[in-house]
């Protein structure tokens, strides 16, 4: 069947004009609430919507609740760039973005559901927010929302994040494969997401036969600051006999790596002949003290695009199964990590309980 007899079906079955069938299928603004309702609804049933083109918003306003810092390049690029990338998907549709500031944790629910009552908040994409008490009313609000990095434990929230266990295990797996055996992690676990990253890492390392033991491969800082990181490694060399030291650190962030790469350089050490540094993230800083800076990026700006693209499709299907979407990381090698040689043969096999007495 023809799209323009579709549209004329629609007009005839709903009493609305052509016009404007064809404007809230076209995701124009300047048509009513209760038409725009009489039309989708319409067309879902009449099997139109599964024919229209992924990139049209069936949408003229979208609310983003994010943590206040999300707000401010300045305090948390990432989730900045999140938001970015959410406003240029949004670009080529008339459509209003709105925005209200929401804690991680212990979420003001009264604002939450204010904001989701007003008639213009047809959706919503939730930047880390992690209050399972806001993903209950986000779940039964009876308008669709999309979860950006972080997750509705009961499964009835679509959400995007990245791979944050495999973008660990990446990362970790790099450097083994360079031929670093002695490696110093340097995060910051101040959330989950974080957690999973040391889980992937923890993977790497019993993937390549070796033992993770916490109290000397990892040190956890209190947040991403270059600052906090300098003192953290600077502490470590000091109270660190030489012979012990690693031949590689892998940390948690950019800032974090250019912490790392002060301390170390203040400490008489050459960035990557006498260490190698890694970082995961490696956005903001490509070098940092004139050393180009090996990095396994995460996604950021994609998120926020197909966070779009995931409420469009909850728009066309909103029976179709939630899911969520994990992205892999990009490595980006540079000059910050050196190959180093390792000795004839295999990292020995851990053998405990793998036969019967």
């Amino acid at each position: 069947m023809e799209k323009k007899l579709k549209i004329s079906q629609i007009a005839a079955q709903t009493g609305l004009s052509i016009s404007t069938v064809s404007r809230v299928l076209a995701g124009k603004a300047n048509t009513s609430e209760a038409a725009r309702r009489q039309v989708l609804a319409c067309a879902q049933h009449n099997g139109v919507l599964q024919g229209l083109a992924a990139g049209r918003l069936l949408l003229n306003s979208l609310v983003v609740f994010a943590p206040q810092r999300a707000f401010d390049e300045r305090l948390d690029v990432f989730y900045y760039r999140v938001i970015q990338g959410i406003s240029k998907a949004l670009a080529p549709h008339e459509v209003r973005l709105r925005y209200c500031a929401l804690e991680e944790h212990d979420s003001d629910a009264n604002l939450f559901l204010a904001k989701m009552s007003e008639a213009e908040s047809e959706a919503a994409i939730l930047i880390g927010i992690d209050d399972p008490h806001i993903h209950d009313l986000a779940a039964n609000v009876g308008k669709p929302c999309v979860l950006v990095n972080c997750r509705d434990q009961k499964m009835r929230l679509p959400g995007v994040a990245p791979d944050h266990q495999l973008i660990g295990a990446g990362a970790a797996s790099y450097l083994f494969e360079q031929g670093h055996r002695a490696v110093l992690n340097l995060l910051c676990l101040r959330r989950y997401t974080m957690e999973l990253r040391l889980a992937g890492i923890r993977d790497a390392w019993a993937t390549h036969n070796l033992p993770f033991d916490e109290a000397r491969h990892l040190i956890a800082a209190q947040g991403f600051s270059a600052r906090e990181s300098e003192q953290l490694i600077a502490d470590y060399l000091a109270a660190t006999p030489r012979g012990q030291w690693p031949s590689a650190l892998l940390v948690g962030g950019d800032f974090m790596a250019a912490g790392a790469v002060s301390a170390l350089q203040k400490a008489g050490l050459r960035v990557p002949q006498d260490m190698s540094v890694m970082s995961i993230d490696g956005f903001n800083l490509a070098a940092i003290h004139d050393v180009p800076l090996t990095s396994l990026h995460v996604p950021r700006d994609e998120l926020g695009e197909e966070a779009v693209h995931i409420l469009q499709q909850r728009l066309i299907r909103p029976q179709a199964p939630v899911g969520n979407w994990l992205f892999g990381g990009t490595l980006a090698v540079r000059e910050s990590v050196r190959r180093v040689r390792l000795h004839p043969g295999h990292s020995p096999v851990k053998d405990a309980g793998l036969y019967d007495e």
